[in-house]
């Protein structure tokens, strides 16, 4: 069964130490980053190669009152992962999933792909998570501390999270432990909800609106009267036919 790390956003203080501990433990060079000049506490700005997590920062007034929303904002690993069904029909092997806990891996294979097949890829996340190294070639993500959890460790993130808001173990046990909370804070927060719980294995538990976290905060797929896990299928079927 595949392992889950649920978020709840409501006791997330946006310390940033999950941001931290993913760069430490990846071994991730820093960015050069400014505060100054975007109006927003968020840093860095997005995603990138040498940042597998960002914590998401959005501010809003409601009736008056100044919201803050955070998102710890990182790769969903997805039971059909987009990524994976379109890069499978170029190079085969270049992006995996782990059988055991169900992480996306992306392989030095991922050096092969061009920069027109890369935005495929890219496009195709319903979350917009895929970076592609400039210098290498590779493309980048989390990966779900993969190697922790093979030598029986937590994700990194995790394993630091100082409020409890990010819980990792097998993926029944999260989701009914993020049914639980949900059932409580609706009762305070009735937009609370979990996001795409059943087709991710980083599943989001929000007690605001999506679209006031951060656009991808929840799958941006059009898949009209398909379920998401249909509709992430035949995005291989093209490609796979061209291969055959």
């Amino acid at each position: 069964m595949p392992k889950v790390i649920l978020i709840d956003t409501s006791r997330c203080t946006a310390c940033r130490g999950c941001q931290i501990a993913c760069k430490e433990w990846n071994e991730l060079p820093a960015n050069k980053t400014y505060q100054v000049g975007w109006g927003s506490h968020q840093n860095p700005k997005d995603l990138n190669v040498n940042n597998y997590k960002v914590v998401r920062f959005s501010e809003r007034l409601d009736n008056g009152v100044v919201r803050w929303n955070f998102f710890p904002d990182q790769c969903r690993h997805c039971d059909i992962a987009p990524c994976k069904e379109i890069g499978d029909g170029y190079i085969e092997e270049a992006i995996v999933q782990d059988e055991k806990t169900g992480a996306i891996l992306y392989t030095p294979k991922t050096k092969g792909f061009s920069k027109e097949q890369f935005e495929e890829i890219r496009e195709a996340c319903p979350y917009n998570v895929p970076r592609r190294d400039e210098k290498t070639g590779m493309l980048a993500k989390c990966d779900m501390c993969n190697d922790r959890i093979h030598a029986g460790m937590p994700p990194a993130c995790v394993k630091t999270c100082p409020t409890g808001a990010m819980q990792f173990g097998e993926r029944e046990d999260m989701l009914a432990l993020g049914k639980a909370r949900l059932a409580a804070l609706r009762k305070d927060w009735p937009d609370a909800m979990l996001a795409d719980p059943e087709s991710v294995n980083v599943v989001y538990l929000l007690i605001d609106k999506p679209e006031n976290y951060y656009k991808y905060s929840v799958a941006q797929a059009n898949i009209g009267p398909m379920t998401k896990q249909q509709f992430l299928a035949t995005l291989a079927r093209p490609f796979k036919a061209m291969k055959a």
